[in-house]
């Protein structure tokens, strides 16, 4: 099981979670982050410094947000899976510092409209 980014964090991009990570699993998007399954180690530090509330456990997301059309845990798997700039998936690059911000999101995030408004 891994932690999950959802809606709130769309278009907001807060951050604090990024300093809090101790094994630098957040990778930032064009329009949200988003925590990689595989190098996520549980420790939960992320979830309580988000001001959106945006960070859940897997198990935990709210149904909205963890279903299609909307389904944010398969959203924070696909954005390591997508291609990044003609180079091919992401992958596991084993920490965020080392990518920096990803000029990339699911097709879906993509489409959603403007976000931070509602915040």
């Amino acid at each position: 099981m891994t932690y999950v980014i959802a809606e709130p964090c769309v278009d907001l991009l807060d951050k604090a979670c990024i300093d809090e990570c101790p094994v630098d699993c957040i990778y930032e998007g064009e329009r949200m982050l988003y925590i990689h399954p595989d190098e996520c180690v549980d420790c939960g530090a992320c979830e309580p410094v988000c001001p959106v509330e945006a960070i859940f456990y897997e198990d935990d997301v709210p149904d909205e947000w963890a279903n299609e059309p909307t389904n944010y845990t398969k959203a924070n798997v696909d954005f390591f899976e997508i291609e990044v700039n003609g180079e091919g998936p992401l992958g596991s690059p084993g920490g965020a510092a080392k990518v920096g911000k990803v000029a990339a999101d699911p097709q879906w995030i993509k489409d959603l409209p403007p976000q931070a408004e509602e915040h």
